[in-house]
């Protein structure tokens, strides 16, 4: 059976072996120069030191709880490089004292009560796989205890609205679950962040996830009807709408709150038939600014690509679907409805004008756009086998108008190669658009640096610190669809106008007056 790996990525069985990370070494060192260790070993169970669990809870939730070690340690962290890092050092320290699993409403209004009352705080889990501290019972202030939530039993499809092409679904729903209990209605939410396996319908409203398309409907935000979300406070459940002028939105309120505010129990989701046309290419560039420029134009275009993923040469090279000399723009189209063939044959054109060239598909079938495709899906793991080689691997994103992108772009470049100059001796430093607007584009950084034992998550944090000074001062977010967490909170505490703080603490209070939802997220 498939088992969960507690201290990093997807499942155990899937992870990089002995020979994959000798043979990955050996790449990084002769590729890139990077100085790489022999792989640390991966924690073991049975050797862990957690610390003991405080805060009992009442008799009537003892049949949802547990304190086992593995369920423990697998609720401690997310999935980001200083998760893995700390992991693999042994220290979980932030360990919850107990993984709740409620199994219907009821159990979720019990433990909220009870937390409430003892002073617990509350981390809703999703799927686990937050990058920015998300789902770490990293707390400060007089609590007895922390309780991790996993809605794992919150995994129904209550009702399926053909005629309107939706769906009521449950928050507790992966990925490939959804899309199986989608599928016979011949329907599809077509929502595929790369965490689409290990992550959630709940965890992707509460941080308003960014997935498959690359432009028109990039965020979940878009495909939300309804939700339904339990509060400290009570019950809030939002009317099912397609569009809706009457206020502010209660749904928006709702939306990436992080945890902060309620538990998302269900959501009416619009969904799409299941594409029949597709059409592809890969385009390449010879300067990475004319790839952003034909990128520019294809977003004001009016074509809407689903993919339109603009890679540079360095990117490129570390993911191994290029040879670091050519920047690769992935483009695609697809429908339900009709073919896509004009569409892309415009697109191809708007590419040629701007310094392009479309690569021919060899023979062997062989292309860019499916190496991409499965190094992807894959990145997670190669990023962890990294790791263990004792290298630092990061990424981060960002969004900023076309005005401001190439200062942007080139002052986040030498501030992450100057602090990892400074703290680790170089880093290769790579670029890819995630998502594309008619206003602006979505830049997404991938840094690789050999670290020093013991101290690899400090470096990282002083080369992520130079990268968010650089973002705050030429007027890009703090992040895309990464969310906040515990870890963007400072750029977000400068982001956002203080009035607005102010107005949010006011609904925490209400919804949830004794403050043990996430504490530290979004606010204190």
């Amino acid at each position: 059976m498939s088992k969960r790996s507690f201290w990093g990525w997807g499942l155990e069985e899937a992870a990089y072996n002995r020979d994959e990370i000798d043979a990955l070494g050996e790449r990084l060192n002769k590729q890139f120069g990077l100085p790489v260790n022999p792989p640390a070993p991966v924690p073991q169970i049975g050797e862990l030191k957690l610390p003991a669990s405080r805060a009992k809870p009442v008799g009537s939730l003892e049949h949802m709880m547990s304190k086992e070690p593995r369920d423990r340690a697998g609720h401690t962290y997310g999935k980001a490089f200083r998760d893995i890092a700390r992991a693999l050092s042994g220290d979980f320290s932030s360990a919850p004292d107990w993984v709740a699993r409620p199994s219907g409403e009821q159990d979720l209004v019990d433990l909220l009560d009870w937390a409430g009352s003892a002073r617990v705080a509350v981390i809703p889990y999703g799927g686990g796989s937050s990058v920015v501290g998300g789902v770490e019972a990293r707390l400060d202030g007089d609590w007895t205890g922390a309780v991790s939530v996993d809605m794992q039993h919150f995994d129904r499809l209550i009702e399926v609205d053909p005629k309107s092409r939706a769906a009521h679904l449950q928050a507790g729903l992966y990925g490939p679950a959804l899309e199986r209990l989608l599928k016979p209605h011949g329907l599809t939410l077509r929502h595929y962040p790369q965490s689409f396996e290990f992550s959630t319908l709940g965890g992707w409203l509460a941080t308003r996830a960014g997935g498959h398309f690359a432009t028109l409907y990039t965020h979940i935000d878009d495909l939300v009807e309804s939700v339904r979300v339990l509060t400290p406070s009570g019950l809030i459940e939002t009317r099912r709408l397609p569009g809706s002028g009457a206020g502010p939105s209660p749904d928006r309120l709702l939306l990436g709150s992080e945890g902060t505010l309620g538990f998302f129990l269900s959501a009416w989701m619009r969904l799409q038939a299941r594409p029949e046309h597709r059409a592809g290419c890969t385009i390449e560039f010879e300067h990475f600014s004319a790839g952003a420029e034909a990128v520019r134009q294809l977003a004001q275009s009016g074509l809407y690509p689903s993919n339109c993923r603009l890679i540079d040469a360095t990117e490129a090279a570390l993911t191994e679907i290029g040879d670091g000399r050519r920047h690769l723009l992935i483009l695609a189209f697809e429908s339900a409805d009709h073919p896509v063939d004009a569409w892309m044959r415009r697109a191809t054109e708007i590419c040629r004008e701007a310094g392009g060239q479309v690569i021919e598909k060899k023979d062997d079938g062989d292309d860019p756009a499916s190496d991409w495709r499965s190094t992807f899906l894959r990145a997670p793991y190669l990023r962890d086998a990294l790791v263990r080689l004792g290298m630092i691997v990061e990424t981060f994103e960002t969004a900023v108008t076309w005005d401001r992108f190439e200062q942007t772009h080139a002052a986040i470049i030498e501030a992450v190669q100057d602090s990892a100059r400074r703290v680790c001796g170089g880093a290769a430093v790579g670029c890819r658009f995630t998502h594309v607007y008619p206003d602006g584009p979505a830049p997404y950084y991938t840094v690789v640096a050999p670290g020093r034992s013991g101290a690899m998550v400090e470096q990282w944090d002083e080369i992520k610190h130079a990268s968010m000074e650089a973002i705050h001062q030429h007027g890009g977010t703090v992040t895309h669809h990464h969310a906040v967490g515990r870890d963007h909170r400072p750029g977000y505490d400068r982001q956002r106008p203080p009035l607005f703080a102010n107005a949010f603490k006011a609904v925490k209070q209400t919804l949830d007056p004794a403050g043990v939802l996430n504490p530290g997220v979004l606010i204190d």
